[in-house]
Parts: structure tokens; sequence; C-alpha cells
């Protein structure tokens, strides 16, 4: 359901801030509620895995960063009476993207729930891709979908669990793998040729591919390191890939000015570089002084970093972001301890192609605040795409606590 949801329910709430909460963000507490009393009635508790103390730590971390801010803050600069309701949707977004992940690793009890919800995506997801590839995204966005399939989280992991399957299920029907490759080049159309001026989606896309082949055919890792070595070495490597994601053009249009942005958001955050300077306290702070940026000065600025680990240095600081690291390696030991388990069949398709995923989703972190969106930038109205991802990382979860062998059908 939250599916269907994430992926057609484009309802916004207005809160009287800055903030519009989606139906998705609606939704995730809603169940999360109802799977809270239904853990108080059977007395029994949270699934246990080595993810869960980072990513609750992180959470802790967000609220003392954020109580941290409040006690240190600048007199000199200006906070809003309802600034604290923006730091706690900020705040928010984390909880919510935590709880996605929860959900799936504590209700979905069976491989073949996680299967039957995978193909649902995978359905869904591909069909709208394939439609996207005749019609554009923005024809969907603006009938059938929310704003997620115009959002480059969606594309990294509909490449990774549809490549995944296609790569390390052996057992898929033809069919199915005639579809699943299908959707491939479909992805591969939306990301490299209908969006190509979009470097996270055809970045994210590559990055998830790469891993998956690195991690499918040993026997070329070696061939693929000297290559790219040669194509460093001989400089080919550099201008092509600069050229491809637009040049000379895009750099003083997007790039240079993103260092900029990137370097004020660093250096306010300095004064408390431990805790931060609290979930999105950076705005204010960096609209203090004018920011120049080649001949033109902008007097008030309203400054996003555009970089998810930036933004996280600055919400929670360098211990936040030490949390975040640990839960990202344990999200990788649990991906790799399912592969370990089946070198086939959907449970190696699922982890392999989570794992791609889940690295995709570091990489683009890189160029946007895709994985834990930036209130004042992509925001609530782009959580349905990033929540999706952290609605299948929960399956990782599902998967580890799965003996091998283990009967698949509910009840049996």
């Amino acid at each position: 359901m939250a599916v269907v949801v994430a992926l057609f329910v484009p309802l916004e709430v207005n809160t009287g801030t800055t903030v519009r909460l989606t139906a998705i963000a609606l939704f995730i507490p809603l169940l999360s509620l109802l799977w809270l009393l239904d853990m108080v009635r059977r007395r029994t508790h949270l699934v246990a895995s080595r993810t869960n103390l980072p990513l609750l730590l992180f959470l802790v971390m967000g609220l003392v960063s954020l109580l941290v801010g409040i006690v240190t803050w600048d007199p000199t600069v200006p906070r809003n009476a309802n600034f604290t309701l923006v730091q706690l949707a900020q705040w928010g977004i984390f909880v919510l993207s935590a709880l996605a992940f929860w959900l799936t690793a504590n209700l979905i009890r069976n491989e073949a729930q996680l299967e039957r919800l995978t193909w649902i995506f995978l359905w869904l997801a591909g069909i709208l891709a394939l439609v996207s590839a005749v019609t554009g995204a923005g024809v969907l966005v603006d009938r059938v979908t929310t704003v997620a399939l115009i959002r480059p989280p969606f594309w990294v992991l509909l490449t990774g669990l549809s490549a995944g399957q296609a790569l390390f299920n052996a057992r898929l029907s033809r069919s199915k793998r005639i579809y699943l490759g299908a959707v491939l080049l479909a992805v591969l159309f939306y990301a490299f040729v209908q969006q190509r001026e979009s470097v996270s989606n055809w970045v994210g896309v590559t990055a998830t591919l790469a891993v998956l082949l690195w991690l499918r055919i040993p026997r070329v890792r070696g061939i693929i390191v000297v290559l790219l070595v040669a194509a460093m070495l001989t400089g080919i490597l550099f201008p092509t890939v600069y050229d491809f994601a637009g040049g000379d053009a895009e750099w003083q249009e997007s790039g240079g000015s993103r260092l900029v942005l990137i370097e004020r958001v660093v250096s306010v955050t300095m004064r408390n570089p431990i805790t931060g300077l609290g979930p999105a306290a950076y705005r204010p702070y960096t609209s203090m002084q004018p920011l120049p940026y080649g001949h033109a000065l902008w007097i008030t600025p309203q400054v996003n970093s555009h970089n998810n680990w930036v933004d996280l240095f600055s919400h929670v600081g360098l211990v936040g972001v030490g949390l975040f690291l640990w839960f990202v390696l344990e999200v990788i030991r649990s991906a790799q301890a399912v592969r370990s388990q089946q070198q086939d069949g959907f449970r190696a398709g699922f982890a392999s192609g989570m794992l791609a995923t889940w690295i995709g989703a570091l990489v683009i972190m890189l160029l946007a605040d895709w994985i834990l969106p930036f209130v004042y930038n992509i925001g609530f109205e782009g959580f349905p795409a990033s929540v999706l991802l952290w609605l299948f990382l929960g399956g990782l979860v599902v998967l580890e606590q799965l003996p091998l062998g283990q009967l698949n059908e509910e009840g049996q």
C-alpha cells in the first residue's frame, strides 16, 4: 500500500509554514501507529538487526543537535517564530525515513511477502518507465503519478531491483526476464537521453549498474580497473564525462555555484562542527551576508548546499554524520550477509540489487539532497521518491532474519 501511495497519490497538505506535507508523509505515521499498537497487543519488539542501534542513535542525535542549536543560537541571526516547527519537520523527514525502513523490516514476515512487494513495485514502476519512454515522464506526473517518477531515487531503485533480479535470479521465467530487460532499456533511455541534463539520473543509474556488474562478473573486475586507470592516465576519462555532463556551460550554470554554496554552508557550520547547527538551521545563518559568485552578488541568499552529505554535517554535525556512516556500513554488511547465503534466486537478486541501489544512493547524495531531503529544497515534495528506497532497504533485514531454506508461504 505504501508503494502505491508514494507513486500515485499526489495529495499535499499546507501546514501554515513553508513546509507542505505529502500523502506518503501522512501515511507512514498512520501505518507506524497501527504497527506499534499491534506490537503492544502481541507483546513483541523491534526485529533484532545490527542496523537498529546506529539508526536510532542518528535520530536521537538529530534532537540533540536541535536542542544544542537553539541553546547556542547566535542572537544576531533572526529566527522566525515558527522556525522550530520547520526544524522539527526536517527532523521528521529523518524519522519518517527510519520508520519506512523499520516498517518493512518488521511487517514483512517471510520471503514470499517480500517477493510480492518487490514485484508490485517492478510491475508498477516498470510500466511507468516504459510509458514515460514514449510519452515523457512529465506527462505522467501531471496526470497519473506523484513527482517520485521524475526523481533520481526512483530510477536508481528501479535499476537496482530490476537488474538485480535479471542478473542474479536464475529462476526467473523467460517472460519476466524479457520484461525486466525492456524496463532497463527504458531506464537507460530516460537517464541518458530524455534527462541527460540531470546528472543525478545517469550518475546514479551508472553507479548502480556498475556495482551489479562488479558483483555478477568477478572475472571482468581487473579489466574494468585497468581500463579506468588507462582512461585517467591518458586524460580521456575526465573530459569525456565533463562534456557529457554539459561541459563549461553546465559548470558555469550549476557546478561552480554549488561549490560556492557548499563553502558558505560549511563555513557557518564551523561554529559548532561537533553537533552541527541543528536540523535546517543553516538557512538563516547563511543568509546573513551577501554571497558573491562571478560578477554577481546575491544580497540576501537563500542557500541550499545541493549536497546531502554537507546538509547532514550542518544538520547533525560530525557526530551525526558518523552515526549515519555507521548505519550505512551496517546496511552493506546486511546485504553481504544475505548474498553469502545464496548465489541465485530471488534472495540473491534482491540483496545484490539493494546493495547496488544503496551505493548508487550514496553517490547521488553528493549531487543533491535526494535521500534525506532538505525541507527548503527537495523537501517533502521529493519524499515520495526517497521513501521508496527506505522501504526496500528494510527488506534486507527481513532476509537476514530468515534462515535459508525456511518455507516461504505465510503460516507454513
